[in-house]
């Protein structure tokens, strides 16, 4: 077996190269500050999304953004919503090349938070967070 194998094979029985596949759900400040980027790109969005819906002629990437706004928001497949969010701007900066630059912001913040993660005040972490097992004793 070789250096490296023997490196890999360290941190697989440890666990540490399997834990990093998957989001860490920080709670504490860092998951505060998490929650709080979420919420300043969100809700700018979601309300430009339902004037957008209110008004005569809505568009399909800005309704589209709203949505994902909202499953960013509440902290529901964070990842997904995110990348969406990036997507979208970016189609609307592109769409609106006079002034690009707020959309090309939130598309940033968007894919921030897709790498990122959702943190502890999240959906994602209720539903997909790691769970403590306890096995009864004999």
């Amino acid at each position: 077996m070789g250096a490296g194998a023997r490196v890999l094979n360290a941190l697989a029985s440890s666990g540490r190269l399997v834990q990093r596949l998957f989001s860490t759900f920080p709670s504490g400040l860092p998951g505060a500050g998490l929650v709080l980027l979420r919420a300043a790109a969100a809700i700018p969005l979601a309300y430009a999304g339902v004037l957008t819906v209110a008004s005569s002629s809505p568009a399909v990437l800005e309704v589209v953004t709203a949505g994902a706004a909202i499953l960013l928001l509440i902290g529901l497949w964070t990842p997904l919503a995110g990348a969406l969010i990036a997507v979208a701007e970016l189609g609307l900066a592109l769409l609106h090349p006079a002034a690009p630059w707020t959309y090309v912001h939130f598309a940033a913040m968007g894919a921030a938070l897709a790498m990122l993660g959702p943190g502890g005040c999240s959906l994602d972490a209720r539903l997909f967070g790691r769970k403590q097992i306890q096995i009864p004793r004999r």
